[in-house]
């Protein structure tokens, strides 16, 4: 399924209800024509956004009162990058994926830290000695 919804929102939900794959329209076209190639020679197709969203449901860490310690590895990364001052772009570049992503990555880790805004993420990052 080819969406302009954000997988965030919707690409679970579908894969559990039969989907074989969900991309963002804002993919990048290889990925695009990898994921048509993996569903049609009968796979399904995950992007690493949507592997790591399955894998945190499947695995998630037991809560120990501090809401970092709920976010995955790479939520966590990025959360450190947007902490730090870094804007989706440049967090995008270096990490070799799309700005979209990024933002996504962004509403997730907000919403699971029930923060409003990056600077919510900053106060947060150095109030409990993850930045300085």
């Amino acid at each position: 399924m080819l969406s302009g919804y954000l997988e965030s929102q919707y690409a679970i939900n579908l894969l559990r209800a039969g989907a074989n794959g969900y991309l963002n329209n804002d993919a990048a076209p290889d990925e695009i024509v990898r994921a048509i190639r993996t569903v049609a020679r009968g796979h399904r197709y995950l992007s690493e956004f949507i592997a790591d969203a399955a894998l945190a449901d499947k695995f998630e860490k037991p809560a120990t009162g501090r809401p970092h310690e709920t976010l995955s590895e790479r939520e966590f990364q990025i959360f450190c990058k947007l902490a730090g001052g870094q804007i989706p772009t440049e967090i995008a570049e270096e990490l070799h994926l799309s700005v979209k992503t990024i933002r996504t990555y962004r509403a997730r880790v907000l919403e699971k830290m029930r923060l409003a805004n990056n600077a919510d993420l900053t106060y947060y990052a150095i109030k409990n000695g993850l930045i300085e």
